[in-house]
């Protein structure tokens, strides 16, 4: 196994000055693509609503993730409150809406990210990470100097902005990313984020720039690139054959790709409207074509069945005259 990246990044001093240059980010908050410029050092708060301090909602052992990510031994994931974007659909409002979860040092979450590491999970899974990137990157570096070196997946939204990517170059050593519309009318209208197109497309090609495409170990754990994940929503409001053309024309046909197919009405989503329902099989299979057409072979495709969490049941195998390769 390598050495993951903020581990050198410590070593060299690098890594205090990334933090340091995200601490003074927060005077003038930008580190999402909302640039709310507020002062979060004096108790500020922009879109996200989130403090200077990291709030976190809970720390795990995570098996749910794709194979290379979860492996045998499950994912250390830390997930954090608040987020950029407002998903009427999301399935973890209490967490990214609500900003349930407990304020923490950067000394308690290098404590939580050792004691991960500690039980045996093979990377460190930062789940919506954005607005937190200051206190993130400051506990990365007192888990380093506590002897933790484990790769960093950053698991994100995808919409990310320029100057989070630059702090991140680097420190994450695999992006698990969403790429979750091709239309910006659709982001905007289930999302609040008019903009997500042309931010999530830049972010893409910036990930892919600093990690590359994946990489697995002989385990068949991740070490170091990109997986590019699309949750096909009802009434194609997606746009999963775009956002698919778009992977495979932009950032290669060997990009690996997570196609899912969990999506259920949650939060403002239930009840009424375009989105108050699963998925159709019709849909789904449209879904998997787009993806066959657009020449995408690296991945893994979801079981199409009520799943209700990432990754729940077992992989579809492929049409044999046309695989996508399941990597496991």
């Amino acid at each position: 196994m390598g050495i993951p990246g903020y581990v050198r990044l410590a070593e060299t001093g690098e890594l205090r000055a990334r933090v340091d240059r995200a601490r003074a980010a927060l005077r003038s908050c930008r580190l999402c693509p909302r640039a709310c410029s507020v002062d979060r050092e004096s108790g500020e708060r922009g879109y996200c609503t989130a403090a200077a301090a990291p709030r976190v909602f809970r720390h795990m052992a995570h098996h749910g993730e794709e194979p290379p990510v979860s492996g045998t031994r499950g994912s250390g994931a830390v997930f954090f409150s608040h987020c950029t974007m407002r998903c009427g659909y999301c399935q973890n409002h209490r967490m990214s809406h609500s900003g349930e979860g407990r304020l923490r040092t950067a000394e308690e979450i290098a404590a939580m990210i050792a004691s991960l590491a500690g039980s045996g999970c093979h990377n460190l899974n930062l789940v919506t990470g954005t607005p937190h990137i200051a206190g993130i990157l400051e506990a990365l570096l007192r888990a380093a100097r506590l002897g933790v070196s484990l790769p960093v997946v950053w698991n994100s939204s995808g919409y990310e902005s320029r100057l989070g990517l630059e702090l991140l170059d680097g420190v994450a050593d695999v992006y698990l990313v969403d790429a979750r519309y091709s239309s910006d009318e659709a982001a905007a209208r289930h999302s609040d984020a008019p903009d997500y197109v042309s931010v999530n497309r830049k972010a893409l090609l910036e990930m892919r720039r600093q990690v590359g495409t994946l990489k697995i170990d002989a385990r068949g754990l991740a070490l170091s690139g990109l997986i590019v994940r699309h949750l096909v929503l009802p009434g194609g409001a997606s746009g999963a054959p775009r956002v698919l053309r778009f992977v495979s024309d932009a950032l290669g046909k060997d990009t690996f790709v997570s196609l899912m197919a969990q999506y259920y009405p949650a939060h403002l989503s239930k009840g009424s409207g375009e989105l108050c329902r699963r998925i159709s099989r019709a849909e789904w299979d449209d879904a998997v074509a787009a993806l066959r057409a657009a020449g995408l072979t690296n991945g893994w495709i979801q079981e199409y069945h009520e799943a209700t969490s990432p990754m729940a049941g077992t992989e579809i195998e492929p049409d044999s005259d046309d695989p996508l390769t399941l990597v496991s």
